[in-house]
């Protein structure tokens, strides 16, 4: 990237990189997204997937990028965690790292390695920090448009790692507001279940689990 280049002949200035850490769940497993890397110190080591932020971009512009052209994923949720700044972190050069969390649905990811790694895909992860979860709505980015309140008690179980009363669950999420109830329902081998839409997709503190 010409960034890159710039930094590079500017050895009293760091390169600025972005890390994303990728979430998705498949099958009500959470999996984490990481990429082998090729060449370097590191070659051969699984890796959150990253790279180097243009010379026209903001870091968020370059996290969001990261995100689509690993996971073919432009609607994700993202959020800026912490920034990775101590010269000795990477032998290679000196480089500053902005990391941040993403959440995608699984059905609409199609992996991209890129020619700098040897291979990516995705792994188990036991579980996000609880705080993510226990106070935010940004659940929405792991789940269909449509969807059941069992379907969405399965998705905060699985991220917490523990199971949640069904009644108490249901009562505390539709008194919040955060959901419509559609007209239709999903049919199968049980009685029809109702199927609920976010009002907004955007975080908000609900401080419910």
């Amino acid at each position: 990237m010409e960034s890159g280049r710039r930094f590079a002949d500017t050895k009293s200035h760091p390169w600025v990189a972005v890390d994303v850490v990728i979430y998705t769940l498949e099958q009500r497993k959470l999996q984490t997204l990481l990429v082998q890397v090729k060449e370097g110190a590191f070659a051969g080591r699984w890796a959150f997937p990253g790279g180097l932020m243009g010379a026209e971009e903001s870091v968020d512009e370059a996290a969001e990028r990261e995100v689509l052209e690993r996971t073919g994923v432009k609607d994700g949720y993202i959020e800026q965690l912490y920034t990775f700044g101590k010269p000795e972190r990477d032998p290679a050069t000196r480089a500053v790292s902005v990391s941040y969390l993403v959440l995608v649905p699984y059905p609409s990811v199609r992996l991209n390695p890129a020619p700098k790694y040897s291979d990516i895909r995705w792994f188990s992860a036991h579980r996000l920090p609880h705080s993510k979860l226990q106070y935010t709505n940004i659940v929405y980015s792991l789940l269909p448009r449509e969807f059941t309140l069992g379907e969405l008690q399965e998705v905060y179980e699985t991220i917490l790692n523990r199971p949640l009363d069904r009644r108490n669950f249901r009562k505390k999420i539709l008194a919040l507001g955060l959901l419509t109830q559609l007209k239709k329902k999903r049919r199968g081998t049980h009685r029809p279940a109702s199927l609920y839409a976010f009002n907004e997709k955007r975080p908000m503190v609900i401080e419910m689990l």
